[in-house]
């Protein structure tokens, strides 16, 4: 109508051109308002998906908020290194640690990284293609100060590398996921440390320090530098149902290290290792001492262990803090040097007492029992000689072997003996080229029932009536009694 009335008129025809171009931009400024809403809703939605469908997990914990690493710029191609998305993620994480904790995702791929620290309240959750690269790049490994139950490194007498996934002073921190993997690439760290390159001790899978309720579960570890899992200074740990492989000539490559720990679980595990499947630890003679914190309420259930040069179960050698109340039950043992082995020695001090071990199953063993007083590695020349550890109430029980190719090598210290040993219930089969004397015992004192081949004459018989004489205390462990609760992953995504 405008146009109609101002037909042939230049003031009219001005009038119309602003108003056609006012127009214009309106209807450009609405569909760009509309792109933009579309633009908002589907980068919701987008975002949403990528946690991928709903699915539940279990956990001492629940998180109220999730991210995938993708977000931070992560790329799962097995070459670009991911650290400082990992250490990104972590660190924007974080900031719902009081606000019902975060969780975050890596999907399938291949992700290389350095090492990186989690925060609190925090779950790291591993897709079942997901696989951890440990980066062959020095420069993304911190370097620690030693710990001070240790007083040096073990590879060096510097300090120590920091591990691939690492937390301190931590609280409700978890590590899972569907059986995902964490490789540790660990050839390159083991030539080095045979060649005697490295000024600093090797890096370990998982290590959490001065940390409580932690959670490491459903995954797999492969080819770590050193150690695989180390909670150390820590305490409410419940580890279950790992994986962990090594090939058996890798130094140092123990399973699950609990070092001065308290309330631990350790269940449902599969170890291949180059040492220890479980090597339970609490500091370095004189160090150790001084530091103090023994390792003590550990459980150990449902494993099976492979290790030809080392033991199922090993208490120490660095024991000096003290070990204390461990209860092993329904272990396996295939190929593997020894069932249970102690490991101390003069200038260790501390102690280990209150040993429960019941239900081995063992098949080609070098020795079913095992006791060193003589464990010659120490920290340096400053320990002292007359500290003594104090070895007591070790007790074994329905124990089943084969191939076995001697009984047990128990042998305390002279003027220190390892005293109240109990073994029932135990049946040995000799290998056909085993040891003429399946027992060797010195500086050792207990009693057997119910034992066969026949113990030493320190260990005397008591008959039948004592085959109940070695069994566990009766009451359970606080830790025992932490259950995993049913998680939902899909919904707050941050």
């Amino acid at each position: 109508m405008i146009f109609w009335f101002c037909y042939q008129t230049i003031s009219c025809s001005l009038t119309v051109n602003v108003y056609y171009f006012a127009l214009l931009i309106l209807q450009v400024i609405s569909m760009s308002m509309v792109l933009v809403l579309v633009a908002l809703i589907l980068g919701a939605e987008a975002r949403k998906g990528r946690v991928l469908e709903s699915f539940e997990y279990n956990a001492i914990s629940c998180r109220g908020h999730s991210a995938l690493i993708t977000d931070f710029g992560g790329i799962g191609d097995g070459k670009t290194s991911n650290t400082k998305a990992f250490l990104d993620a972590v660190n924007h994480l974080s900031q719902y640690a009081s606000d019902g904790g975060a969780l975050l995702y890596v999907p399938a791929g291949q992700w290389l990284t350095g090492s990186f620290s989690l925060t609190s309240h925090f779950t790291l959750y591993l897709h079942k293609d997901a696989v951890l690269l440990a980066s062959q790049d020095m420069s993304e490994w911190p370097v620690l100060k030693a710990l001070p139950s240790y007083g040096r490194g073990r590879d060096a007498a510097g300090g120590r590398f920091a591990s691939l996934i690492f937390g301190t002073n931590l609280t409700d921190v978890i590590v899972t996921g569907a059986n995902g993997t964490i490789d540790g690439q660990g050839a390159f760290w083991w030539q080095s440390f045979h060649k005697g390159k490295l000024k600093y001790t090797r890096p370990y899978l998982i290590e959490f320090m001065y940390s409580d309720n932690i959670q490491i579960s459903n995954a797999t570890l492969l080819n770590s530098p050193s150690w695989n899992v180390h909670p150390v200074y820590s305490s409410n740990i419940l580890v279950q149902g790992i994986t962990i492989i090594a090939p058996i000539t890798s130094p140092n490559t123990d399973g699950i290290n609990p070092d001065s720990c308290t309330n631990v679980r350790i269940e449902d595990s599969y170890i291949v290792s180059g040492d220890d499947c479980i090597a339970v630890k609490s500091g370095w003679d004189e160090y150790g001492i001084s530091f103090g914190m023994p390792t003590k309420q550990l459980v150990i259930r449902r494993l099976t262990c492979i290790s030809p040069y080392s033991a199922a179960i090993a208490l120490g050698s660095e024991m000096s803090g003290g070990i204390q109340d461990v209860r092993a039950e329904d272990i396996t043992a295939i190929h593997t040097e020894s069932g249970v082995r102690i490991k101390t020695a003069r200038g260790r001090g501390g102690f280990v007492k209150d040993i429960y071990v019941k239900r081995m199953t063992l098949h080609t063993m070098k020795w079913v029992f095992w006791m060193t007083g003589n464990y010659k590695a120490h920290a340096d020349n400053h320990y002292d000689p007359n500290a003594l550890p104090v070895i007591q109430g070790i007790n074994y029980r329905d124990v089943v072997a084969d191939n076995v190719s001697m009984a047990a090598r128990l042998e305390g210290i002279e003027g220190d003996p390892f005293t109240q040993i109990c073994i029932s219930n135990v049946t040995i089969g000799m290998a056909a080229k085993a040891k003429k004397i399946p027992w060797t015992c010195t500086d050792v004192d207990g009693i057997t029932s119910g034992v066969s081949p026949r113990p030493c004459e320190l260990l005397p018989d008591q008959g039948p009536e004592k085959l109940t004489a070695c069994d566990f205390p009766a009451e359970p462990l606080s830790i025992d009694q932490v259950e995993l609760k049913s998680c939902t992953l899909g919904t707050n995504y941050v």
